[in-house]
């Protein structure tokens, strides 16, 4: 492959293998997540297999994202320790079994299992460290990597909710998740072989490394577990690594309620089950902008300033909600909070390059990514107490309310203009720092000459 990429005359590099890789497998992944809003009216439904209170399906969700919220700084950890390839191969089999357990549910026991423990394990493994990777194989332009991921999630997204919808409603619930099961399982294996977790596995540099970047190291195991330590030792002493699973989670409990509860609030109104997937459909399509566009703007203007502005979009535009009667009404809502919901969740992979440089990240993400998901939980479990006690307006304020306060935390964050700890280095013995380690590795095969870039202008 690095012998083809110093001849191809388009500048190609196996980072753009890996990040497609890397966009199907996201796309699998949240299939169901970004799609559970749809099974909510159906769960519930008193003339169907189910008849499930609001409150009983809002709680099983609510232990989907509790389970992946504590799951999530073990798959970050694995994820640093083993590399990402052998837990992909794992999600495969792993996504595969929870579908088709979910395609045989009777009762309420097998959902809180199927749905909100294995699935939501599922989860935790496929997107954190997964995710984390595209760090370690884009040295220069994380930000056009990050987007086209994000953005690519997006459109798949989009994709389906509407599609789920409509298997649901042509074959019914057990073969359309058996349906999903081989398709998606299937897919995540066969990526896998194609996968590597940095580019060391393939004997390559990463794309757009200069002369005068730290070194692309594979330490011993135990120089690696002692680097990991000592990494975490100072990113703990920053705010920020207490912050941003605290803004990620209020910002996830802001859209998580809308996500999980808007179509069965339009069903509630007279809206169908099909046509109310469409609200989905707008509110991902939309998200692409934010999703490709706020890695690209924290890029170039910092962090800080974009995720404030995304966080605000999303939480402001929930008031639509309060006068929407008729679909075209929810589906302006969709285009509007879909905005704002797209930059919301995309920054984190650039705002942790800018705050704590090139070391290993998926730890710290997975950290992230549990303040997410426990902010899906909480809200869910909430939002379908307060829809079973008073009604859906009230929880749509909670909505905003969750995203201003994740405002206001995003306001004590250190600027994103200087990494927070660039001699953390420094605490480890020699042999453990990247120079010598480098000088003990052999010298991969040299970097083609497109992987590398012209000198960076500020703010690349």
């Amino acid at each position: 492959m690095a012998q083809l990429s110093a001849i191809a005359p388009f500048r190609f590099h196996r980072a753009w293998t890996i990040l497609v890789i890397l966009i199907v497998v996201q796309v699998i992944g949240q299939a169901i997540s970004m799609s559970a809003g749809i099974m909510v009216p159906l769960l519930k439904d008193p003339e169907g297999a189910f008849g499930w209170n609001i409150f009983t399906v809002s709680a099983a969700i609510a232990l989907y994202y509790l389970i992946g919220s504590l799951m999530s700084p073990v798959a970050g950890m694995m994820g640093d320790r083993f590399g990402s390839r052998p837990i992909m191969f794992g999600c495969g089999v792993l996504y595969l079994v929870s579908m088709l357990f979910i395609g045989i549910v009777s009762q309420t026991w097998h959902f809180f299992i199927a749905f909100g423990v294995f699935l939501a394990i599922t989860q935790a493994f496929t997107f954190v460290p997964l995710q984390a990777s595209i760090g370690g194989w884009f040295r220069r332009r994380l930000g056009l990597a990050t987007g086209l991921l994000q953005g690519a999630g997006g459109i798949g997204s989009a994709l389906l909710a509407p599609g789920v919808a409509a298997l649901l409603d042509a074959v019914g619930w057990r073969e359309t998740f058996w349906f999903i099961a081989f398709l998606g399982g299937g897919l995540i294996i066969l990526c896998s072989i194609f996968f590597r977790s940095k580019p060391a596995d393939a004997n390559i540099r990463p794309y757009g490394i200069r002369g005068d970047d730290p070194p692309d190291v594979t330490p011993p195991v135990e120089l690696l577990k002692l680097r990991l330590k000592v990494f975490g030792q100072h990113m703990r002493r920053t705010r920020a690594f207490w912050n941003l699973p605290a803004i990620h989670g209020l910002g996830c409990a802001g859209h998580g309620i809308v996500l999980i509860f808007v179509i069965d609030y339009a069903h509630e109104i007279g809206i169908s089950v099909t046509s109310g997937a469409w609200i989905l459909f707008f509110i991902s399509l939309f998200s692409i902008v934010g999703r490709f566009v706020v890695p690209l703007l924290a890029e170039r203007f910092g962090g800080k300033p974009v995720m404030i502005v995304a966080l605000f979009l999303q939480g402001v535009t929930v008031l639509v909600l309060f006068f929407a009667n008729d679909l075209w009404a929810f589906y302006l809502f969709g285009v509007l909070f879909g905005l704002g919901f797209g930059g919301e969740m995309s920054a984190y992979l650039v705002v942790n390059r800018q705050y704590f440089g090139t070391g290993p990240m998926a730890t710290l993400y997975g950290w992230e990514i549990m303040g997410a998901m426990m902010g899906h939980a909480i809200a869910t479990l909430l939002g379908g107490l307060v829809i079973y006690l008073i009604g859906y307006l009230p929880v749509f304020a909670l909505s905003m309310g969750f995203s201003i306060v994740g405002v206001l935390v995003i306001l004590t964050l250190e600027s994103t203009k200087r990494v927070l700890i660039p001699d953390w280095e420094e605490s480890l013995p020699p042999e453990a720092r990247s120079e010598s380690l480098y000088h003990r590795q052999p010298e991969p095969r040299p970097a083609p000459p497109s992987g590398a870039l012209p000198e960076a202008t500020p703010g690349d």
